[in-house]
């Protein structure tokens, strides 16, 4: 039954299409080595490093990457911006952060480890403290999402999947958007990304904040040329990008 409603749902999204996207979600990702700067290859989503890479980081300062466990997304930070920025790593559960911190010790040099520190806050509660607001010069969130093609892959997730999901996601997702914002220095770059396929979770999430924030929100596409534009940002999905994705990518200056 929930497959059934799982398919229903997408389908209203991306009709004719959904078939040929939902056999590539059933595919194995399309993983490469990315290997910039890092004393060991890391296997990741080449889409997961575009999300990354749309962070333009400042010749010096500080970033946040919110919510960076397994840790690839941090390793391209690291990896491609300069010696005098630093990084915060955050992830609130203390499994990924250790699963994190392997990831980090096993493929940065020791001089690029220690631009790198690794902490577990909740940054929605964070943003509550106006003595935290523009500590950040940029924040990557990579936010938790509905990860449609996790979801496919495992019976047990699939049969527990209702239409309310994406819905209770996007919640999340909004308080973990406008507080990164809070978090973010003016003329500090934010970018929001996902690996799901609903509006919900990407474009309605975006527009809250250029709807709330309005001028102090400037959007700005992101400039890499894999993916379909959106009003707010651009979607890599398997189906078209050879297999990469699903990556929802917005990015916003303040």
């Amino acid at each position: 039954m929930a497959e059934k409603e799982f398919d229903i749902y997408y389908r209203a999204l991306y009709g004719g299409r959904w078939d040929g996207l939902r056999a590539a979600l059933l595919k194995p990702a399309e993983r490469r080595p990315y290997t910039k700067g890092l004393t060991r290859p890391y296997l990741m989503d080449y889409a997961s490093v575009l999300a990354a890479r749309s962070l333009r980081p400042p010749p010096r300062g500080a970033l946040l990457d919110a919510c960076a466990a397994p840790g690839g997304k941090t390793l391209v930070l690291a990896s491609e911006s300069a010696p005098s920025v630093k990084i915060l790593a955050n992830d609130t559960s203390a499994g990924r952060r250790r699963r994190l911190i392997d990831v980090l010790d096993g493929h940065l040099d020791a001089e690029t480890r220690g631009r790198v520190s690794v902490s577990g806050f909740d940054a929605a509660a964070l943003a509550a403290k106006k003595s935290e607001h523009g500590r950040f010069d940029g924040v990557l969130l990579d936010a938790p999402c509905s990860s449609e093609r996790h979801v496919l892959s495992n019976q047990t997730y699939l049969a527990r999947w209702t239409p309310a999901r994406p819905r209770f996601l996007a919640k999340r997702q909004w308080a973990l958007l406008s507080a990164a914002f809070l978090l973010l220095k003016d003329g500090g770059c934010l970018v929001y990304s996902t690996c799901a396929l609903s509006f919900d979770e990407n474009d309605g999430v975006a527009a809250r904040l250029a709807a709330k924030y309005g001028g102090r929100a400037r959007l700005d596409m992101p400039d890499f040329c894999e993916g379909a534009c959106t009003e707010y940002g651009r979607i890599i999905l398997p189906d078209a990008d050879s297999g990469l994705g699903p990556m929802y990518i917005a990015r916003f200056y303040k």
